[in-house]
């Protein structure tokens, strides 16, 4: 926000002969909500289903019934939302999930949509 600092007396010589200063708020530069973004879980033939409802839980904190209703979702229809998020979060959970799976050996792969 810009500041705009506006003498209401005169000066004279270099002296404000006693007037009041008056401070005035520019408000044009508006803060905007950051993008948001979808973490989109990709169906694999080699992921067990019990390991994709761990991570879910683990990862995103979703209760049980929520994890299972999505895993059902990526085994059906081959891609899932498992939240939404500002970049950076969903860029870390993304890649945080990523590691997990590869540490597991599963080949687990999540992707990125702008919402």
């Amino acid at each position: 926000m810009s500041i705009k600092h506006i003498l209401s007396a005169e000066w004279e010589g270099g002296n404000n002969a006693g007037g009041q200063s008056q401070l005035v708020l520019d408000n044009r530069n508006k803060t905007r909500k950051p993008s948001m973004y979808k973490v989109l879980m990709m169906n694999d033939d080699y992921t067990p289903m019990e390991f994709v409802v761990h991570v879910l839980q683990h990862f995103f904190n979703l209760s049980n019934s929520q994890a299972n209703a999505i895993m059902l979702n990526v085994h059906q229809r081959g891609i899932g939302v498992c939240g939404i998020y500002s970049y950076e979060v969903a860029e870390a959970k993304a890649t945080k999930v990523m590691e997990y799976a590869r540490q597991n050996e599963h080949p687990l792969q999540l992707q990125l949509e702008k919402d």
